[in-house]
């Protein structure tokens, strides 16, 4: 599946952090940032800074395909389920 909005891209980043047991003020430390950053990025804030977001998803060990066409398969790799991610935080929200 495709991360298409800040929303998307922050599902993932929390579900990841949460994966690893992370805490957000642990992350927030990891990335050089603010707990309140890591707070904006996994609520989607679309204007979070691009070098921020891509250190972010480098400490939590999510990678970055930029492939044109359809993706091919990679026995070897983890697949994320976005759908199910973006569905699980939309039912978390208040």
């Amino acid at each position: 599946m495709l991360v298409r909005t800040p929303a998307d891209l922050g599902a993932v980043i929390r579900d990841r952090r949460k994966q690893l047991d992370l805490d957000q003020a642990t992350l927030a430390k990891r990335v050089g940032v603010s707990r309140q950053w890591v707070i904006e990025i996994e609520r989607g804030h679309p204007r979070a800074e691009l070098a921020l977001v891509l250190r972010a998803i480098d400490v939590l060990g999510i990678r970055l395909d930029a492939s044109v066409g359809p993706a091919p398969d990679h026995p070897h790799s983890e697949s994320v389920d976005i759908d199910g991610i973006v569905a699980r935080a939309r039912k978390a929200k208040p």
